[in-house]
């Protein structure tokens, strides 16, 4: 419970621009200590930004801010962290070729004692083993378990992201900023960590929760603050009786349809069969048992799983990333087992992929570079047409919606959203047969996410198969019609929406056979 007559963080009159964008616009925000404060908000409406400057990692050209009455100047992550200011972000700040336990303690002066008593002097040799030691307390301590010896490119994205919430335990923050924290887990797991956060807050810690799922918000939040073009339009207390379409309406503007009516869809012929599929992981080890499954033509076959089951290997060998060890891949009757990545698109399967960021898209190319990466070789002549390709994107960015300063403007600088609706104007246009979606609401708003799911409906009322990946349950029983649950690598069973319920799914999940 929060103690409203001591403030824990003021942000008075925030300003922060970039190249035409202005992500805050004079902000205000008080946070209380002790208390579990929800940001709210579209993609692109200022959360994150905001929380970056408080964070260290923007400097605002306008505003200032004050910690426990008193005012300071965060200049870098590092005057943050002595502050006693972490935060979980959503794209995750690790470096990848190191382990969980290097990026853990990375940039400590001392990484072994308690946070009281951290600054008393610098050890003069590391030791790993003690520093492990204490990451498996934390971990067990708040049920984030994770290898600290496995290298941060080898885990799911899941499981980076316990990694990030670990960093930010271990390092004793006051004040720790989750940023949608529980994107990529599981309704238990984010269950279990909004648990963990009202302890957090119990022991004295003031918690900033940035979410774009409402239902987690009126469970776990005192209060909430919405943003909406890089203003605030509200600040409330969370009632009882605060409902999710009313935070939805001050989000976006307007009503929010949550429920999808999926009409009755003809399927048509088998469109992808996997039999009896083998691969291994980044370590050599099996990640996929005999996997078969098969889609029809017109049909969404949800995957549910906890991250790092065998969803993401599944996506990279079904659209040529990763290769079978054993069994076969064909579509549309035709063996694609082991081909390329180009050969796998040009046979007509469109990818949306996990990683927006390192996967789907080039940072540091412009919108329009990054949409024309599948459209180039369908332009003829021997030279790229520039104007032809400019002339499709600006076309694309404005029938899906891209919210961007335009085609110039780097994909980098675009929100979550913004980055995901680019993603689909450039799969969902290139004729596609089958669509492998991985996690494609993660992270999203409630706008962005109704417009992807519309999106691929449309897909599937127009005869394309839908290979739909996601640990969001309530997403799979909306979308798909039958669900195939992973664990360990294994299909535990594939079962019909209808005929089967979410607890049924949770225990399969946990590799637990259902009758």
């Amino acid at each position: 419970m929060s103690d409203s007559n001591l403030l824990a963080v003021e942000m008075l009159g925030i300003t922060k621009r970039f190249p035409g964008v202005l992500a805050n616009d004079s902000v205000d925000l008080t946070i209380h200590k002790g208390e579990i404060h929800a940001l709210l908000g579209e993609n692109g409406a200022g959360k994150s930004t905001l929380m970056n400057v408080l964070a260290g990692l923007y400097l605002p050209e306008q505003g200032s801010v004050n910690l426990h009455g008193l005012p300071v100047h965060i200049d870098s992550p590092r005057t943050a962290f002595e502050l006693g200011i972490a935060m979980v972000h959503q794209h995750f700040k690790l470096v990848m070729n190191q382990t969980v336990a290097e990026n853990i303690i990375l940039g400590l002066d001392d990484p072994y004692c308690a946070p009281s008593e951290r600054g008393r002097f610098r050890p003069l040799r590391l030791d790993m083993q003690r520093v492990q030691r204490r990451i498996v307390e934390v971990s067990e301590q708040y049920d984030l378990f994770v290898d600290p010896d496995a290298f941060i490119w080898q885990l799911s994205v899941g499981e980076q992201q316990r990694v990030e919430i670990l960093k930010a335990l271990y390092r004793g923050a006051d004040i720790l900023i989750f940023d949608e924290p529980t994107a990529v887990l599981t309704p238990q797991e984010a269950d279990a960590l909004g648990q963990t956060m009202k302890r957090m807050v119990q022991e004295g810690k003031t918690i900033i929760f940035i979410s774009h799922k409402l239902d987690e918000v009126t469970r776990f939040a005192d209060r909430v603050t919405v943003l909406r073009g890089g203003k605030v339009v509200a600040t409330e207390e969370v009632m009882a009786d605060t409902s999710a379409s009313h935070l939805a309406r001050l989000m976006v503007g307007r009503a929010v349809i949550f429920r999808i009516d999926k009409e009755e869809q003809a399927f048509g012929e088998v469109c992808l069969e996997v039999e009896e599929v083998c691969c291994l992981n980044e370590k050599r080890l099996p990640a996929l048992h005999d996997v078969s499954l098969h889609i029809r033509s017109g049909e969404i076959l949800g995957i549910a799983g906890v991250a790092g089951n065998g969803q993401r290997e599944l996506a990279e060998l079904l659209t040529g990333l990763r290769r079978a060890t054993e069994g076969r891949v064909r579509l549309l009757g035709r063996d694609i087992t082991n081909h390329s990545p180009r050969a796998i698109i040009d046979a007509g399967i469109a990818h949306i992929p996990e990683s927006r960021i390192h996967v789907a898209t080039v940072g540091s190319m412009n919108v329009a570079d990054n949409i024309a990466l599948k459209h180039y070789r369908n332009r003829p002549g021997l030279f790229l047409d520039r104007g032809g390709l400019d002339n499709m994107s600006t076309e694309l960015v404005a029938e899906f919606n891209v919210d961007t300063p335009g085609i110039t403007t780097n994909a980098g600088a675009l929100s979550g959203g913004n980055l995901q609706k680019l993603i689909l104007a450039r799969e969902l246009t290139t004729d596609p047969k089958l669509i492998i979606a991985a996690h494609p609401t993660q992270g999203l708003d409630v706008g962005a996410t109704e417009a992807v799911r519309n999106r691929l409906l449309e897909q599937q009322a127009a005869g394309v198969a839908v290979l739909l990946i996601s640990e969001d349950l309530d997403e799979l029983f909306s979308l798909a019609d039958r669900i195939a649950v992973l664990n360990g690598g294994r299909v535990m069973g594939v079962v019909e929406i209808g005929a089967t319920t979410r607890e049924q799914i949770g225990l399969m999940m946990a590799g637990k056979q259902t009758a």
